[in-house]
């Protein structure tokens, strides 16, 4: 099942991914697709704070994964931006992530697509204009 949605702010993004958040749970992989400045990290910080983490959320960009214990639910960040190999992929620990104790949160999943499972859950943020996003949400029953 697709859903659609449009936000027309940050906040709007982040407050969709906090409500996503209340159907995502340990062992779900989410993994996000968009251009750079789409709002991947915006989302991924609603969905932190809907898991019940109250502190700051950044991209990984340059840690490659950074992780986020909350009150309710723990998860892995990744930034997968220059990952462009099955042994840079698993130098990040990405595979001792998937255990299922975890939600696992991707950005830039296209470039992984080959180690990615059929099961999970894809969100493709795409921009039109300086604020408004086209956000679809596949794979997860709302």
């Amino acid at each position: 099942m697709t859903q659609k949605y449009i936000t027309h702010s940050q906040a709007e993004t982040e407050a969709l991914g906090e409500e996503i958040s209340k159907h995502i749970g340990p062992g779900d992989v989410v993994v996000f697709y968009g251009e750079l400045g789409a709002g991947k990290t915006a989302f991924s910080r609603g969905v932190l704070r809907g898991l019940g983490y109250t502190g700051d959320v950044t991209s990984p960009t340059f840690t490659i994964v950074n992780e986020y214990r909350g009150n309710v639910v723990e998860a892995a960040h990744f930034d997968m931006y220059r990952i462009d190999s099955d042994d840079a992929l698993y130098s990040t620990g990405y595979y001792d992530y998937l255990d299922g104790k975890l939600v696992v949160l991707i950005e830039w999943g296209q470039n992984i697509e080959w180690a990615l499972e059929n099961d999970i859950i894809k969100i493709n943020i795409s921009g039109s204009g300086d604020s408004e996003r086209t956000i679809t949400v596949e794979g997860l029953e709302l």
